[in-house]
């Protein structure tokens, strides 16, 4: 008999399956790759809906803002790429009623647009205040004027009256409801008036000096789009051109920008995850399918198979089983993907884009990755069989895998999941802390079996406990194999929990539902006693209450500085203008200190936002000279300050740590959430006419609105996982169910009763969940904490509870999917299971 390797693959293959031998292995297999690729792919169309939907904030693909009208060639360039363009135009300027109708004035927000827009999102408005808001691919007529509500209310004013802008009148026609590119400038806070850009001659707004913002949308192919955006970038930076900055979804909005970098790490972590898991059961499956053939290879060298062609038969066999659960696990993730999308059909306006093929190959590459690293190891040593085991059974038994074949394997799993992570510092800490904690696991489970042995006294002991004992300590390298797959798997699951709790946490409280929707500038001294009255009368309990000073950096370190001191346009634009400083004794609660020391009360020391800090290449001890207001002052920088610029709360560049600054003209600022009272806003104004009140509810509204679509969206992401995990736990643990048995038949043939086995399985089982579940959540409480710092930029602090709660999980989950696949082993003849072993 001598078959080539290949035709004896595909026999073997053919028997197996008819036999079911190869179910466990495949279930694994198939569930790992449907793990990856049901997470794989909803990713993949997730982040392309959220880029999509994200890209509304900035209304385009890529935006090229400026001071002055958009230089030619930037249109040139962008119609020459095929590229849809619009040009808006924003700025400040005050909104007024007519005389007849009481003359109210307020700062608005002026934008002009022209046909087409907006490139990316949807304009929503409305007929009135209370009616339902329709999708709209108009503009505001010539004549005509789209307004924010509040702007009515402000100057009392009804639809189809006149609102007075500069030499202009404009009827009030529309009401806007969402503006998908509201920007998260200072003065986009304040409410806007929308008027077609063909009115703006006649407004007499737009004069030399007047401050205002362009922003040169486009949008396209991304091929396109990309060409256009890095050839802006270079030409920004030209010497003839100014006041040019370029921005995408990665420059622009920053509070956006964090929750979907964020987003997006997450579901990376749990992709990988999800593969980590994957290898136990693989590795537990491939060597119990390995233990079962020991004698079918055996007989095959007895027939003269050479060791070459059993090991390419079994080879090929598990390429074959591995691409055909490979592709099952494809088409299973894909339609459990779609019902994560059906889910998610509610909390988005429009279909997410179609997934592209890389999940489809990653899943194929993940599935035979899997298989030959971690079940193709054991399975070619039955190439080794010797014949003699067709007489002699306790000849030929499995050997610990090779170091080098080992090494291999893993090497390889860990490079693709360094491709999973997609993120060097995720993906390191990640397959670092899994291979450190196998490393522990096993480790501490080898003393933990040891010391088991010596503190049961068998003299004294109930009887199922000194079985339970016998059984782990006998074999101690099972139970270490054992302990440490449902510690590695446990260890993924408690990781999870953790993370995704605290991370959604941490989201919701960089903007949450109270964050403040009021900015209140220049506030007089001598009316801040009074101010504050008037919001503690209204329910205004919390709110950030700072003063605020107009300064120019003079100098730092004795050298005079402007913008021609630094080569990167934001530096320049930071010097040329003047910087809101303010001072505190104490350091804000929502500024985290990350470098130097924040002493209250320290004169002539400040505390330096650490974005602008590099920005202008500052470091802690320089010295730096304001001119505020006519007045010099020098400092010393004695701290640098993380920022959260999305947390709508009131921040400053530069702070000092005092409590007054001598000489040195201020006004204040109030952050605050408004009260549910109607008229509060117009009668605030009444009383303090020089205040502006900057309302910051629409973008704070659509800011939470995307912040709950990716919060959804990553909680059906853990759900599954979470599942998916739990049945590779199951798989785990019952890989070993027909060496229970056997074990179990010789008890019960010698005598032993059912009660007193199935006491002997539960305190097994619960011993090593419990083991497995301790050692498991003090890692993950090392390795979440490093995720945490490193990776997705929280501070986060495990609770003391945790270890104690994993061990208790552990032990309980242990129980669980033992109960259900081992709960005919003790069932089963006696004569049925000793008779299957002897074959």
């Amino acid at each position: 008999m001598n078959l080539s390797f290949f035709r004896l693959g595909l026999r073997t293959l053919a028997r197996d399956l008819r036999a079911g031998e190869l179910r466990l292995l495949m279930v694994a297999v198939t569930l790992a790759v449907a793990a990856l690729t049901s997470v794989g792919f909803f990713a993949d169309r997730l982040q392309g809906g959220l880029q999509r939907d994200a890209l509304q904030l900035l209304g385009g693909d890529a935006v090229v803002a400026s001071d002055n009208p958009t230089p030619p060639a930037f249109a040139e360039r962008a119609r020459a790429l095929g590229l849809q363009t619009v040009t808006t135009m924003g700025f400040p300027t005050m909104g007024r009623a007519s005389d007849v109708q009481g003359g109210a004035t307020k700062l608005v927000a002026l934008k002009s647009v022209e046909p087409g827009y907006p490139l990316r999102g949807s304009l929503q408005v409305a007929d009135s205040p209370d009616a339902v808001a329709q999708v709209t691919r108009d503009i505001p007529a010539p004549g005509e004027v789209w307004v924010d509500a509040p702007l009515l209310e402000a100057l009392g004013l009804s639809m189809g009256d006149m609102l007075l802008l500069g030499d202009a009148q404009l009827r009030i026609a529309r009401i806007i409801v969402v503006e998908p590119d509201r920007g998260a400038g200072f003065m986009s806070f304040a409410p806007r008036a929308m008027l077609n850009q063909a009115d703006v001659p006649a407004t007499g707004l737009v004069q030399p000096a007047s401050r205002l913002t362009y922003r040169f949308a486009v949008a396209g192919s991304p091929a396109a789009v990309k060409a256009f955006s890095e050839w802006a970038a270079i030409e920004a930076t030209k010497p003839e051109v100014h006041g040019v900055r370029v921005e995408s979804l990665e420059s622009g909005r920053p509070e956006m920008r964090q929750t979907l970098d964020r987003a997006q790490k997450f579901l990376n972590l749990v992709a990988l995850l999800a593969a980590l898991l994957s290898a136990v059961a693989v590795a537990l499956a491939a060597r119990g399918f390995a233990a079962d053939h020991l004698d079918a290879s055996a007989m095959l060298r007895v027939l003269g198979q050479s060791q070459r062609a059993i090991a390419g038969a079994y080879t090929t066999e598990f390429a074959l089983i591995g691409l055909f659960a490979s592709a099952m696990g494809v088409a299973l993730g894909y339609l459990v993907h779609n019902v994560f999308v059906l889910l998610l059909a509610g909390l988005v306006e429009s279909a997410l884009p179609a997934p592209s093929l890389w999940p489809v190959a990653f899943g194929l590459g993940m599935g035979i990755t899997l298989l030959l690293a971690f079940g193709l190891p054991p399975v070619l040593q039955l190439a080794q069989v010797p014949p003699l085991r067709v007489i002699r059974r306790d000849m030929g038994g499995l050997k610990p895998v090779s170091l080098v074949v080992l090494a291999v394997g893993v090497a390889g799993f860990a490079a693709l999941l360094l491709a999973v992570s997609s993120d060097l510092a995720l993906g390191l800490i990640a397959v670092g802390g899994f291979a450190a904690a196998v490393a522990l696991f096993a480790l501490l489970s080898w003393g933990a079996v040891k010391l088991l042995r010596k503190s049961v006294n068998e003299s004294t002991a109930p009887r199922w406990l000194v079985l339970a004992t016998r059984q782990i300590s006998a074999r101690p390298a099972y139970a270490v194999v054992q302990v440490s797959s449902l510690a590695v798997g446990l260890l993924a699951l408690v990781l999870l929990v953790l993370l995704r709790t605290d991370l959604i946490s941490s989201w919701r409280q960089a903007t949450p539902p109270d964050a403040p929707n009021r900015f209140v500038i220049n506030v007089m001294p001598d009316q801040a006693e009074a101010f504050q009255q008037v919001l503690q009368d209204a329910g205004v309990a919390r709110y950030d209450w700072y003063p605020m000073i107009r300064g120019r950096l003079l100098a730092v370190n004795g050298q005079p500085v402007g913008p021609d001191s630094y080569a990167e346009d934001r530096a320049k634009r930071l010097v040329d203008r003047e910087f809101n400083l303010s001072n505190a004794v104490e350091a804000p609660g929502h500024n985290q200190v990350v470098a130097g020391q924040w002493t209250p009360g320290e004169e002539g020391a400040i505390s330096v936002e650490e974005g602008i800090a590099q920005t202008l290449g500052l470091q802690l001890g320089d010295r730096l000279q304001f001119d505020m207001g006519g007045v010099q002052n020098e400092a010393r920088i004695t701290s640098l300050r993380k920022v959260d610029w999305g947390s709508m709360r009131a921040n400053f560049f530069v702070m000092y740590p005092v409590a007054s600054l001598k000489d040195v003209p201020v006004t204040y600022l109030a952050a605050y959430r408004a009260p549910d009272k109607a008229g509060f806003d117009n009668a605030l104004v009444r009383q303090f006419p020089n205040i502006t009140n900057v309302d910051m509810g629409a973008t704070i509204a659509q800011v939470q609105r995307v912040l709950e679509q990716v919060i959804q969206a990553v909680e059906f992401l853990f759900a599954f996982t979470l599942a998916a995990g739990l049945v590779v736990l199951f798989a785990a643990v019952t890989a070993t169910r027909e060496e229970r048995a056997r074990e179990f038949a010789i008890m019960r043939a010698m005598g032993a009763r059912a009660s007193l086995l199935r006491q002997v399985q539960r305190a097994e089982l619960v011993g090593v969940g419990l083991l497995a579940g301790f050692l498991a959540s003090c890692v993950a409480v090392a390795v979440g904490w490093a995720l945490a710092r490193y990776v997705f930029d929280f501070a986060w602090t495990a609770a003391l509870w945790v270890p104690l709660a994993g061990a208790l999980a552990g032990a309980v989950l242990a129980l669980a999917a033992g109960w259900w696949g081992l709960r005919d082993v003790l069932n089963r003849p006696v004569v049925e299971t000793l008779r299957r072993a002897a074959e």
